[in-house]
Protein backbone atom coordinates (compact mmCIF):
# COMPACT_ATOMS: atom_id res chain seq x y z
CA UNK A 1 0.00 0.00 0.00
CA UNK A 2 1.14 3.17 -1.30
CA UNK A 3 1.73 6.47 1.18
CA UNK A 4 -0.47 9.64 1.13
CA UNK A 5 2.74 11.35 -0.10
CA UNK A 6 3.32 8.73 -2.60
CA UNK A 7 -0.21 8.99 -3.95
CA UNK A 8 -0.14 12.79 -3.97
CA UNK A 9 3.59 12.57 -6.23
CA UNK A 10 1.79 10.42 -8.51
CA UNK A 11 -1.57 12.65 -8.86
CA UNK A 12 1.26 15.57 -8.94
CA UNK A 13 3.05 13.39 -12.04
CA UNK A 14 0.04 12.77 -14.15
CA UNK A 15 -1.29 16.21 -13.33
CA UNK A 16 -1.16 17.27 -16.97
CA UNK A 17 -2.72 19.46 -19.08
CA UNK A 18 -1.25 19.23 -22.62
CA UNK A 19 -2.18 21.36 -25.56
CA UNK A 20 -1.33 21.23 -29.41
CA UNK A 21 1.41 23.43 -30.28
CA UNK A 22 2.59 23.34 -26.71
CA UNK A 23 6.65 22.11 -26.36
CA UNK A 24 7.00 19.52 -23.99
CA UNK A 25 10.46 17.38 -22.39
CA UNK A 26 9.99 13.77 -22.96
CA UNK A 27 12.33 10.79 -22.85
CA UNK A 28 13.05 8.20 -25.58
CA UNK A 29 11.14 5.02 -24.27
CA UNK A 30 11.48 2.76 -27.15
CA UNK A 31 11.10 2.52 -30.81
CA UNK A 32 7.86 1.24 -32.10
CA UNK A 33 7.79 0.62 -36.00
CA UNK A 34 7.04 4.04 -37.27
CA UNK A 35 6.67 5.80 -34.25
CA UNK A 36 9.65 6.25 -31.44
CA UNK A 37 8.06 5.74 -28.08
CA UNK A 38 8.33 8.94 -25.58
CA UNK A 39 7.76 9.41 -21.92
CA UNK A 40 5.83 12.87 -21.20
CA UNK A 41 4.63 11.80 -18.15
CA UNK A 42 1.17 11.21 -19.29
CA UNK A 43 -1.11 8.22 -18.56
CA UNK A 44 0.83 6.30 -21.41
CA UNK A 45 3.89 6.62 -23.88
CA UNK A 46 3.09 9.37 -26.42
CA UNK A 47 3.76 8.17 -30.20
CA UNK A 48 6.54 10.51 -32.32
CA UNK A 49 5.74 9.45 -36.12
CA UNK A 50 9.44 9.07 -38.14
CA UNK A 51 8.24 11.65 -40.46
CA UNK A 52 7.97 13.88 -37.68
CA UNK A 53 11.72 13.54 -36.50
CA UNK A 54 13.64 12.77 -39.68
CA UNK A 55 15.36 15.70 -41.84
CA UNK A 56 16.78 13.55 -44.50
CA UNK A 57 16.33 10.11 -45.73
CA UNK A 58 19.99 8.91 -44.62
CA UNK A 59 19.64 9.85 -41.16
CA UNK A 60 18.85 6.87 -38.52
CA UNK A 61 16.69 7.20 -36.10
CA UNK A 62 18.34 5.93 -33.00
CA UNK A 63 21.12 8.34 -33.76
CA UNK A 64 18.70 11.10 -33.60
CA UNK A 65 16.48 10.28 -30.76
CA UNK A 66 18.76 8.14 -28.53
CA UNK A 67 17.13 5.59 -26.67
CA UNK A 68 16.46 7.58 -22.77
CA UNK A 69 17.36 10.65 -23.25
CA UNK A 70 15.30 13.48 -23.16
CA UNK A 71 14.02 15.89 -26.22
CA UNK A 72 12.01 18.98 -26.59
CA UNK A 73 8.74 17.69 -28.54
CA UNK A 74 5.69 19.91 -30.37
CA UNK A 75 2.40 17.83 -28.94
CA UNK A 76 0.47 17.90 -32.70
CA UNK A 77 -2.81 16.37 -31.62
CA UNK A 78 -4.81 16.49 -28.49
CA UNK A 79 -4.91 12.86 -26.30
CA UNK A 80 -7.02 10.30 -27.70
CA UNK A 81 -8.83 8.05 -26.87
CA UNK A 82 -6.34 5.41 -25.66
CA UNK A 83 -4.53 8.65 -23.78
CA UNK A 84 -2.19 8.49 -26.27
CA UNK A 85 -0.14 12.44 -27.76
CA UNK A 86 1.23 12.43 -30.80
CA UNK A 87 4.71 14.32 -31.12
CA UNK A 88 6.82 16.47 -33.64
CA UNK A 89 10.31 16.78 -33.01
CA UNK A 90 10.79 17.96 -36.14
CA UNK A 91 9.15 21.10 -35.95
CA UNK A 92 11.17 21.62 -32.90
CA UNK A 93 14.52 21.43 -34.98
CA UNK A 94 12.97 23.87 -37.63
CA UNK A 95 12.20 26.11 -35.14
CA UNK A 96 16.04 26.11 -33.73
CA UNK A 97 17.30 25.76 -36.83
CA UNK A 98 15.50 29.14 -38.43
CA UNK A 99 17.15 30.57 -35.73
CA UNK A 100 20.12 29.81 -37.19
CA UNK A 101 20.16 30.57 -40.46
CA UNK A 102 18.44 34.00 -39.46
CA UNK A 103 21.35 34.50 -37.66
CA UNK A 104 24.06 33.23 -40.63
CA UNK A 105 21.95 35.36 -42.66
CA UNK A 106 22.71 38.67 -40.94
CA UNK A 107 26.08 37.90 -40.01
CA UNK A 108 26.38 36.96 -44.41
CA UNK A 109 27.88 33.04 -43.24
CA UNK A 110 27.55 30.83 -45.44
CA UNK A 111 25.33 27.54 -45.19
CA UNK A 112 25.16 24.04 -46.68
CA UNK A 113 22.78 22.99 -48.25
CA UNK A 114 21.93 19.87 -50.64
CA UNK A 115 20.08 19.81 -54.23
CA UNK A 116 16.38 17.82 -53.51
CA UNK A 117 15.39 18.54 -56.96
CA UNK A 118 16.04 20.55 -60.54
CA UNK A 119 13.22 22.56 -61.49
CA UNK A 120 12.55 25.28 -63.91
CA UNK A 121 14.59 28.78 -63.42
CA UNK A 122 16.55 26.77 -60.73
CA UNK A 123 17.40 24.43 -57.90
CA UNK A 124 15.49 23.16 -54.99
CA UNK A 125 17.42 22.93 -51.50
CA UNK A 126 17.14 21.43 -48.28
CA UNK A 127 19.20 23.66 -45.72
CA UNK A 128 18.95 22.12 -41.84
CA UNK A 129 15.77 21.01 -43.03
CA UNK A 130 14.30 23.97 -44.43
CA UNK A 131 13.71 24.56 -48.23
CA UNK A 132 15.14 26.69 -50.07
CA UNK A 133 15.33 28.10 -53.74
CA UNK A 134 18.35 28.32 -56.18
CA UNK A 135 17.64 30.86 -59.08
CA UNK A 136 19.72 29.42 -61.90
CA UNK A 137 21.18 33.00 -62.12
CA UNK A 138 22.37 32.20 -58.45
CA UNK A 139 24.17 29.10 -59.58
CA UNK A 140 27.97 29.05 -60.13
CA UNK A 141 28.73 24.79 -60.84
CA UNK A 142 27.57 23.86 -64.13
CA UNK A 143 26.78 20.21 -63.44
CA UNK A 144 24.18 19.72 -60.45
CA UNK A 145 22.69 16.37 -59.03
CA UNK A 146 19.91 15.37 -57.34
CA UNK A 147 21.94 14.65 -53.46
CA UNK A 148 25.00 16.78 -54.27
CA UNK A 149 25.97 19.17 -51.65
CA UNK A 150 26.91 22.80 -51.76
CA UNK A 151 28.14 25.87 -50.62
CA UNK A 152 25.42 28.60 -50.35
CA UNK A 153 24.87 31.73 -49.01
CA UNK A 154 21.01 33.26 -48.22
CA UNK A 155 19.57 36.19 -50.00
CA UNK A 156 16.40 35.90 -48.28
CA UNK A 157 14.76 34.42 -45.36
CA UNK A 158 11.31 35.03 -45.01
CA UNK A 159 9.38 31.81 -43.65
CA UNK A 160 6.19 33.76 -42.78
CA UNK A 161 5.99 34.09 -46.66
CA UNK A 162 7.39 31.16 -47.40
CA UNK A 163 11.06 33.08 -48.89
CA UNK A 164 13.91 31.26 -48.38
CA UNK A 165 16.29 32.27 -51.13
CA UNK A 166 20.12 31.41 -51.53
CA UNK A 167 22.61 31.63 -53.90
CA UNK A 168 25.90 29.58 -54.36
CA UNK A 169 27.75 32.30 -56.30
CA UNK A 170 27.73 34.54 -53.92
CA UNK A 171 29.99 32.34 -51.87
CA UNK A 172 32.54 32.60 -54.28
CA UNK A 173 31.73 36.60 -55.50
CA UNK A 174 34.46 37.50 -53.57
CA UNK A 175 37.44 35.21 -54.91
CA UNK A 176 36.13 35.63 -58.32
CA UNK A 177 36.31 39.36 -57.84
CA UNK A 178 40.43 39.05 -57.01
CA UNK A 179 40.76 36.43 -59.74
CA UNK A 180 39.77 38.43 -62.05
CA UNK A 181 42.59 41.61 -60.64
CA UNK A 182 45.13 39.32 -60.92
CA UNK A 183 44.02 38.26 -64.42
CA UNK A 184 43.88 41.62 -65.46
CA UNK A 185 46.75 42.97 -63.72
CA UNK A 186 48.80 39.80 -65.74
CA UNK A 187 47.26 40.10 -69.22
CA UNK A 188 49.00 42.02 -72.25
CA UNK A 189 48.07 43.13 -75.70
CA UNK A 190 48.67 40.09 -78.15
CA UNK A 191 49.13 37.49 -75.10
CA UNK A 192 48.17 33.95 -76.20
CA UNK A 193 46.29 32.30 -73.49
CA UNK A 194 44.25 29.11 -73.11
CA UNK A 195 40.30 29.31 -72.76
CA UNK A 196 37.45 27.19 -72.20
CA UNK A 197 34.20 28.15 -74.28
CA UNK A 198 32.01 28.62 -71.91
CA UNK A 199 28.92 30.26 -73.63
CA UNK A 200 28.14 30.75 -77.09
CA UNK A 201 25.84 34.03 -78.41
CA UNK A 202 24.31 35.60 -81.98
CA UNK A 203 27.35 38.11 -81.76
CA UNK A 204 30.37 35.91 -80.63
CA UNK A 205 31.25 33.30 -77.85
CA UNK A 206 32.22 33.73 -74.59
CA UNK A 207 35.92 32.30 -73.52
CA UNK A 208 37.17 31.63 -69.87
CA UNK A 209 40.53 32.48 -69.75
CA UNK A 210 41.49 31.28 -65.86
CA UNK A 211 38.99 33.14 -64.33
CA UNK A 212 37.21 35.56 -66.01
CA UNK A 213 34.65 35.04 -68.92
CA UNK A 214 36.11 37.17 -72.22
CA UNK A 215 34.54 37.83 -75.26
CA UNK A 216 35.74 36.34 -79.11
CA UNK A 217 33.39 38.62 -81.36
CA UNK A 218 31.61 37.01 -84.44
CA UNK A 219 33.99 38.54 -86.64
CA UNK A 220 37.53 37.55 -85.06
CA UNK A 221 36.46 33.84 -84.81
CA UNK A 222 37.48 33.18 -88.93
CA UNK A 223 38.96 34.50 -91.96
CA UNK A 224 35.72 33.25 -93.99
CA UNK A 225 32.26 34.01 -92.87
CA UNK A 226 30.42 32.37 -90.96
CA UNK A 227 26.34 33.12 -89.34
CA UNK A 228 26.83 31.68 -85.70
CA UNK A 229 29.67 31.03 -83.77
CA UNK A 230 28.42 27.45 -83.62
CA UNK A 231 28.81 26.84 -86.78
CA UNK A 232 32.81 26.66 -85.50
CA UNK A 233 32.80 26.43 -81.80
CA UNK A 234 31.34 24.19 -79.14
CA UNK A 235 30.66 24.50 -75.43
CA UNK A 236 33.57 23.82 -73.63
CA UNK A 237 35.99 23.51 -76.34
CA UNK A 238 39.24 24.77 -74.81
CA UNK A 239 41.14 26.85 -77.76
CA UNK A 240 44.15 29.07 -78.31
CA UNK A 241 42.94 32.46 -78.41
CA UNK A 242 44.73 36.26 -78.26
CA UNK A 243 43.96 38.98 -76.63
CA UNK A 244 43.67 41.76 -78.53
CA UNK A 245 41.53 44.43 -76.07
CA UNK A 246 41.61 45.28 -72.45
CA UNK A 247 39.07 47.51 -70.30
CA UNK A 248 40.50 47.23 -66.38
CA UNK A 249 38.14 49.50 -65.33
CA UNK A 250 35.21 47.69 -66.53
CA UNK A 251 36.97 44.26 -66.56
CA UNK A 252 36.56 42.93 -70.01
CA UNK A 253 38.88 41.29 -72.53
CA UNK A 254 38.10 40.68 -75.92
CA UNK A 255 40.11 37.92 -77.62
CA UNK A 256 40.71 36.78 -81.41
CA UNK A 257 40.90 33.22 -82.82
CA UNK A 258 41.48 34.20 -86.25
CA UNK A 259 45.01 36.45 -85.32
CA UNK A 260 46.33 32.55 -84.41
CA UNK A 261 45.97 31.75 -88.66
CA UNK A 262 47.85 33.62 -91.18
CA UNK A 263 46.09 36.20 -92.44
CA UNK A 264 45.02 35.14 -96.26
CA UNK A 265 45.19 38.22 -97.38
CA UNK A 266 48.54 38.82 -97.36
CA UNK A 267 48.94 35.61 -100.09
CA UNK A 268 45.97 37.17 -101.61
CA UNK A 269 47.67 40.41 -102.44
CA UNK A 270 50.34 38.56 -104.93
CA UNK A 271 47.99 36.15 -106.26
CA UNK A 272 45.32 38.97 -107.15
CA UNK A 273 45.11 42.31 -108.81
CA UNK A 274 42.82 44.70 -110.50
CA UNK A 275 41.87 43.69 -113.93
CA UNK A 276 42.73 40.08 -112.88
CA UNK A 277 39.79 37.38 -113.90
CA UNK A 278 38.75 34.26 -111.66
CA UNK A 279 36.59 32.12 -110.86
CA UNK A 280 34.61 32.28 -107.07
CA UNK A 281 31.79 30.81 -105.00
CA UNK A 282 28.89 32.92 -104.07
CA UNK A 283 29.44 33.13 -100.61
CA UNK A 284 26.31 35.56 -99.07
CA UNK A 285 23.89 37.35 -100.93
CA UNK A 286 22.86 40.28 -99.41
CA UNK A 287 19.85 43.27 -100.06
CA UNK A 288 23.28 45.35 -101.31
CA UNK A 289 25.35 42.75 -103.21
CA UNK A 290 26.54 39.43 -103.26
CA UNK A 291 30.39 38.48 -101.47
CA UNK A 292 32.22 36.06 -103.60
CA UNK A 293 35.33 34.18 -102.20
CA UNK A 294 38.14 34.90 -104.84
CA UNK A 295 40.57 33.06 -102.86
CA UNK A 296 40.62 30.67 -99.94
CA UNK A 297 38.79 32.87 -97.07
CA UNK A 298 39.09 36.18 -99.19
CA UNK A 299 35.88 37.65 -100.37
CA UNK A 300 35.32 40.30 -102.72
CA UNK A 301 31.46 41.93 -103.73
CA UNK A 302 29.37 42.42 -106.70
CA UNK A 303 27.49 45.50 -105.98
CA UNK A 304 23.26 44.56 -106.18
CA UNK A 305 23.36 46.54 -109.81
CA UNK A 306 25.50 43.95 -111.01
CA UNK A 307 23.39 41.31 -110.01
CA UNK A 308 20.45 42.75 -111.95
CA UNK A 309 22.71 42.59 -114.60
CA UNK A 310 23.28 38.89 -114.10
CA UNK A 311 19.57 38.73 -113.78
CA UNK A 312 18.64 40.35 -116.70
CA UNK A 313 21.51 38.41 -118.99
CA UNK A 314 20.97 34.59 -117.71
CA UNK A 315 17.33 35.00 -116.82
CA UNK A 316 18.05 33.77 -112.79
CA UNK A 317 19.19 34.83 -109.44
CA UNK A 318 22.82 34.54 -108.44
CA UNK A 319 22.42 31.57 -105.32
CA UNK A 320 24.53 31.34 -102.37
CA UNK A 321 27.29 28.06 -103.63
CA UNK A 322 27.11 29.45 -107.43
CA UNK A 323 30.08 29.24 -109.19
CA UNK A 324 30.87 32.64 -111.27
CA UNK A 325 33.55 34.11 -113.01
CA UNK A 326 34.54 37.85 -112.26
CA UNK A 327 37.04 40.88 -112.78
CA UNK A 328 38.99 42.34 -110.01
CA UNK A 329 38.30 46.35 -110.29
CA UNK A 330 39.31 47.03 -106.72
CA UNK A 331 41.83 45.50 -104.33
CA UNK A 332 42.46 46.76 -100.93
CA UNK A 333 44.82 44.97 -98.56
CA UNK A 334 44.85 47.45 -96.04
CA UNK A 335 40.93 47.85 -95.55
CA UNK A 336 40.41 44.05 -96.66
CA UNK A 337 38.28 45.11 -99.22
CA UNK A 338 37.65 43.82 -103.17
CA UNK A 339 35.16 44.87 -105.62
CA UNK A 340 34.01 42.89 -108.30
CA UNK A 341 32.71 43.35 -111.48
CA UNK A 342 31.25 40.82 -114.32
CA UNK A 343 33.06 39.46 -117.27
Amino acid sequence: MISDVEFEQLIEKYNYSYKPKEIVKGKVAGYDGNFVLVDICAKTNAKCPLNEVLMSKEQDIKDVLKLNEEYDFVINSPEDEDGVFYLSHKKVMLSHNLEILEEKFKNDETVIGSIISIVKGGVCVNVMGVKGFVPSSQILSEDMKIGQELEFKILALDMNKSNFVLSNKKVYQESIENVKKEILDKVELNMVVKGKVVRIADFGAFVDIGGIDALLPLSQISWSWIDNPSDVLSLNEKIDVEIIGIDKEKQRISLSLKSLEKNPWLDAKDELDIDKKVRGKVTRIKPFGAFVEVYPKVEGLLNKYQLQEYKKHYNKDLLEQDEIDVVIKKFDVENQKINLDLI
